[in-house]
């Protein structure tokens, strides 16, 4: 499979995007695994931080189409295990930023049954996560 010009300066461009608004040097991460190890929500995710990290670092944007970004609860378990010091949970915020910068909306009020009975908070929390 041969990649052309036009793919590596696409995928270039995504990795320094999440570089810069992560603060972190990707390619810090040598895929010990210690981060999806120590993962409280590792269970709910469609793929492990550590995952993340590495379709990531080759510049792969479908990794904007996973849950884990999403799932993630900015604990920082991942950055206490982290022998390298990389702050994942920071990644995952830049991923959750670049997908919301596209401005689409994932959640649909008329859709959302007994909306009067939910907790603001719960209303709130998702309308971040899930809306441009």
């Amino acid at each position: 499979m041969q990649i052309n010009e036009g793919e590596i300066e696409k995928r270039d461009i995504f990795i320094k995007q999440v570089e810069e608004l992560s603060g972190q040097n990707l390619f810090g991460c040598y895929q010990c695994g210690r981060c999806s190890a120590g993962c409280p929500m590792v269970s709910r995710m469609d793929a492990i931080p550590s995952m993340v990290m590495r379709l990531v670092q080759l510049g792969d944007e479908k990794v904007l189409d996973k849950n884990t970004y999403w799932v993630c609860a900015s604990c920082y378990t991942c950055d206490v295990r982290c022998p390298k010091g990389i702050d994942i949970a920071k990644v995952m915020e830049a991923l959750r930023q670049i997908k919301l910068r596209k401005n689409l909306n994932y959640v649909d009020i008329k859709k959302i049954d007994g909306i009067e009975e939910l907790p603001q908070i719960a209303l709130i929390s998702n309308f971040r996560k899930y809306t441009g």
